[in-house]
C-alpha cells in the first residue's frame, strides 16, 4: 500500500488547526503528519502536539517562509507521497485515498485535488485565474497538492525566494521537466477563505507580489490574458475588481524592490 506523508506549514493557527489534524485522523494511506510551525506567537505548537497520541505526528518549530516550511516538511517525510494542505483547512475524509488512487504511483505525475472554499460568499465566489503552460494549468494550489517524493527532490522543493506563488513556481518547473498534473476532483479539501476586508486585501496584494516573483524568474507568462479577460474570469464582480487592484499594487511593490 502507498504511504502518504501529510506536509503542514502554520503560523498562528490555534484556533483552525485541531479541526484539520481531526479531519486526517482515520485516513487511509497516511503514513506520517509533519507539521513546521514558521514562528507563531499563540498556541499553535501546543494545538498540534495535542494530536501526538492519534496521528503518526512529528512537530518542528523554526522561523521560516511558507516554502522553506514546506521543504523542511519534505526533509523529514518518508511517504511515497507527499500530500501539501494548509493548517486552515479540511479534509474530507477520503482525501488521502482519492489523491493516492489520482496519483496510481506513477513516477511523473502530481494530483491536485478540488479545494473548496468555504466562508463569505462575496469571497468565496471568485475565481483563481490559470496560468496554463505546455497545455496544463500550474496554478493549482499547494493546499491540497499531491508530488510522489523522487520528483519533489529532484525538482528541489519550493523556491524560498517566494513569499507566496511557490505552488506555482513548482508546478512550472516540473512540467518543464516533463511531469504531468492531473485533477482528482473527488479528494475534496475545504478551505477557509478571509473573514475579514483587510485579510481579503492582504490576500490580493500578495498574490500579485508573488506574480512579479514569477515573471522575474520565468519571462513573461500572463500575456495571454487582457485585462477584459482577468476582469471576466472574476465574474465582474466588484469585489473581483478589488482583488485585481490590491494585486496590482503588490505587483508594483516587487517590481520596485530588488530581487532577493
Amino acid at each position: 500500500m502507498a504511504k502518504a506523508s501529510v506536509l503542514v506549514t502554520v503560523r498562528n493557527e490555534e484556533q483552525t488547526l485541531p479541526a484539520l489534524l481531526q479531519s486526517l485522523v482515520g485516513q487511509r494511506h497516511l503514513h506520517q503528519v509533519v507539521v513546521v510551525d514558521g514562528g507563531s506567537t499563540d498556541r499553535t505548537v501546543e494545538a498540534a502536539k495535542a494530536f501526538a497520541g492519534r496521528l503518526p505526528l512529528t512537530v518542528l518549530s523554526q522561523p521560516c517562509t511558507r516554502g522553506e516550511g514546506r521543504n523542511i516538511a519534505a526533509s523529514h517525510a518518508t511517504g511515497d507521497l507527499l500530500a501539501f494542505i494548509d493548517g486552515d483547512c479540511i479534509a474530507d475524509s477520503q482525501w488521502l485515498d482519492r489523491l493516492v488512487a489520482a496519483w496510481d504511483g506513477r513516477p511523473d505525475r502530481i494530483v491536485a485535488g478540488w479545494t473548496r472554499l468555504i466562508g463569505p460568499s462575496k469571497f468565496t465566489r471568485l475565481h483563481r485565474v490559470e496560468l496554463q503552460h505546455k497545455g496544463q494549468d500550474t496554478t493549482w494550489p499547494s493546499c491540497n497538492l499531491g508530488y510522489p517524493k523522487a520528483l519533489f527532490d529532484r525538482l528541489g522543493g519550493f523556491d524560498p525566494a517566494f513569499v507566496t506563488a511557490e505552488d506555482i513556481d513548482i508546478n512550472y518547473r516540473a512540467v518543464n521537466a516533463g511531469a504531468s498534473i492531473v485533477n482528482a476532483p473527488e479528494a475534496v479539501v475545504n478551505a477557509r477563505a478571509r473573514h475579514t476586508v483587510g485579510g481579503f486585501l492582504r490576500q490580493g496584494y500578495w498574490n500579485g507580489y508573488g506574480r512579479k516573483q514569477l515573471t522575474r524568474k520565468h519571462g513573461r507568462l500572463w500575456g495571454q490574458y487582457s485585462l477584459r479577460e482577468m476582469l471576466r474570469r472574476q465574474g465582474g464582480s466588484f469585489w473581483g475588481a478589488v482583488r485585481m487592484g490590491a494585486g496590482f499594487l503588490g505587483y508594483m511593490s516587487a517590481k520596485l524592490r530588488p530581487p532577493r
